[in-house]
């Protein structure tokens, strides 16, 4: 998760970030794949904001537990958490993952394929508003579980684009939605709290789902998730 300003105190973050590290000692054990994957997305330079090893175990935990066959991941990036979410597909299972950087799309299908994951992992290069109506139009089953991570001046449109594309059943996972808690300055004009506060606005009148936001500290600093159920679908 980003870390999105000093407003919290250096003691607190070393213990969130202490914290998080004793978590991962005993509940996320270190994976060959995963390491590689975060080595080779730092050495390529990419920005270090991919979720954390218990945030990406969250979200393998959550995709198993709607037994998730059809994943949809909007922001790539690395493809850390990419391959957290692949693993808890079965084998037949298929994930469908967006990113707009060139760079970080190379990145990502090496990650990937060292994983051994390309047989169920379909990188698809190009902006998300631009590849999302195009998945629309294929007609491919609808997604299980939609991991929306990618730039939140645009949350609300693939929140609506993630409605389109799920079943009643599905559920809908956005990440960064507390911006270090200027999510709730009204008069922000940072276009990522902007982002983050349309998305809210959109959840607050949209009856198909049903939707709750947790704030999170750890390793990335403080911020936050949402977390949707769809009741129905577009």
């Amino acid at each position: 998760m980003d870390d999105n300003g000093p407003m919290i105190s250096q003691s607190l973050q070393d213990t969130f970030t202490a914290v998080d590290g004793y978590i991962d000692s005993q509940l996320v054990p270190s994976d060959l794949a995963l390491d590689f994957a975060r080595h080779t997305s730092e050495a390529a330079g990419l920005p270090q904001i991919a979720v954390t090893p218990s945030q990406g175990k969250l979200l393998h935990l959550l995709a198993r537990s709607v037994g998730a066959v059809n994943i949809l991941e909007i922001g790539t990036l690395g493809a850390y958490s990419t391959i957290w979410l692949a693993r808890a597909l079965p084998e037949d299972g298929r994930l469908v993952t967006l990113e707009a950087d060139p760079k970080h799309a190379a990145v990502a299908r090496g990650n990937i394929a060292n994983a051994e994951l390309s047989d169920r992992v379909e990188l698809r290069e190009g902006a998300a508003l631009e590849t999302l109506p195009e998945l629309a139009a294929e007609g491919l089953a609808a997604f299980d579980f939609i991991f929306i991570d990618a730039d939140k001046e645009n949350n609300a449109n693939y929140f609506e684009w993630a409605l389109k594309l799920s079943r009643p059943g599905s559920m809908i996972f956005i990440d960064n939605v507390i911006r270090e808690g200027a999510v709730v300055d009204e008069v922000s004009k940072d276009p990522m709290v902007l982002g983050v506060r349309r998305l809210n606005e959109v959840l607050a009148k949209e009856s198909r789902v049903l939707a709750t936001t947790i704030q999170t500290v750890g390793a990335k600093g403080y911020d936050g998730f949402t977390l949707a159920l769809v009741l129905k679908a577009c």
